[in-house]
């Protein structure tokens, strides 16, 4: 093929064979250097992958239970008129629902057993327009909660652990009592169990209760909902979404979007994930720099031909270009293995993961400890085109200074003793 002389004899010391101790030496050298990049570059695909997909998984299960954005009474009380909240707020092109609710925290009590939770108070009616649990309910449980009835629907972590199924009793403890001559009593109130919900995600299901909107009212002392929940056409857009209808919406009023609610742990995953990235591609610097061991030999052992070259017209340039392209192929197989690798394992890993789990009897993801139980993964190119660029610059760097040493060889030198 017509290629530059460079690139050819570049390519012919990269492949080069093993005829002599010396030869196998640097190859093996070679070798590990590539194999390190590799591993390095498919340990940060997979690593960044699955911090993705693990935040993925967690912010699509938890935007299940809980709405785009909240509108609250800045006093914490109910709402003057909270039809009027949502009708101002449908006026912005990116709502797409809206429905009432009362929140307040309550102790739910079943024999011995007590346990904390958030109690919300829905409109069965209205809820499946803004959360998608409340979909998924709309036939089967939700239609069992009836103003005066006093039914509740429990996650069905908290429902096991206060040992209830669909018909028990529990009792449920307001926070604030009521004033007796005796006394503060606490406020008690039991109800039945119409059913259970499974959000996937630990946090709701063991912590969350659903009660109908009139009964939460009656049972936490306000005259109505507290709040207004908003579901919006573009979840990312939350928080721009929640700053215009602060300024479209009159009254005195609140507005908090889903970031700002899980504002400390987003921050804590994207700190975690810049630092895994940096002390990752420590490691590909590592490898890659190992190239600079195995160009240095090179040199040594190609003096000779350095030399020859020399005396046949070539340029310093060209005796650079050479060892640049030896170390940068090294660099781009090793990337290139790497990148094959990593997608292999980010593509395929919701299988090795299980299989792996099954070989050592072991559980990688308890459910109550990282919120979902199975490995997730969501390889972006955001994340892949940067990794594998500051490879191949990396390995590039790495080839600067032993192919400027191999350049400044003197062919006199070089040829005294041979």
């Amino acid at each position: 093929m017509n290629w530059p002389y460079e690139l050819q004899i570049g390519w012919r010391y990269t492949r080069a064979g093993r005829a002599t101790r010396r030869n196998g030496f640097i190859s093996f050298i070679s070798g590990v250097s590539m194999l390190g990049i590799a591993l390095g570059v498919a340990a940060l695909i997979i690593v960044l992958s699955v911090m993705n997909g693990f935040q993925k998984e967690v912010r699509d299960r938890m935007l299940s239970v809980i709405s785009h954005v909240e509108v609250y009474a800045a006093d914490g009380q109910a709402l003057p008129d909270w039809r009027a909240v949502a009708e101002q707020a449908a006026r912005h092109p990116q709502v797409r629902g809206a429905a009432p609710y009362v929140s307040a925290q309550a102790l739910i009590a079943h024999g011995e057993l007590m346990r904390g939770a958030l109690v919300r108070g829905i409109s069965p009616a209205e809820e499946p327009q803004v959360t998608p649990l409340a979909q998924q309910l709309e036939d089967t449980v939700l239609p069992r909660l009836v103003a005066g009835e006093w039914g509740i629907v429990l996650g069905g972590e908290l429902a096991r652990a206060l040992g209830v199924r669909e018909g028990d009793k529990i009792t449920v403890v307001a926070p604030s009592g009521q004033v007796t001559p005796a006394g503060v009593v606490p406020r008690l109130k039991q109800m039945t169990v119409v059913g259970t919900f499974e959000a996937g995600h630990y946090e709701y299901d063991s912590a969350l209760a659903l009660m109908h909107l009139d009964d939460a009212a009656k049972l936490f002392r306000v005259e109505g909902p507290t709040g207004v929940q908003l579901r919006l056409a573009d979840v990312h857009r939350a928080r721009e979404v929640a700053g215009e209808l602060a300024q479209m919406l009159t009254g005195s009023l609140l507005i908090s979007d889903w970031t700002r609610q899980n504002r400390n742990w987003f921050a804590a995953v994207q700190l975690e994930k810049r630092m895994m990235f940096i002390i990752l591609t420590l490691i590909v610097a590592v490898a890659a720099f190992n190239l600079v061991s195995t160009l240095v030999m090179t040199v040594t052992d190609k003096r000779a031909d350095i030399a020859i070259l020399r005396t046949l017209g070539a340029s310093p340039a060209s005796i650079m270009g050479i060892f640049m392209v030896q170390g940068a192929t090294s660099g781009v197989i090793g990337t290139a293995s790497g990148l094959l690798l990593g997608l292999a394992v980010a593509f395929n890993i919701d299988v090795i993961v299980p299989a792996i789990e099954r070989a050592f009897n072991a559980s990688f993801l308890p459910s109550s400890i990282y919120l979902i139980s199975r490995m997730p993964s969501d390889p972006q190119a955001s994340d892949i085109v940067p990794i594998v660029a500051i490879s191949l610059v990396l390995a590039f760097v790495a080839t600067l200074y032993p192919s400027w040493r191999a350049s400044r060889v003197q062919p006199a030198e070089a040829l005294r003793y041979e």
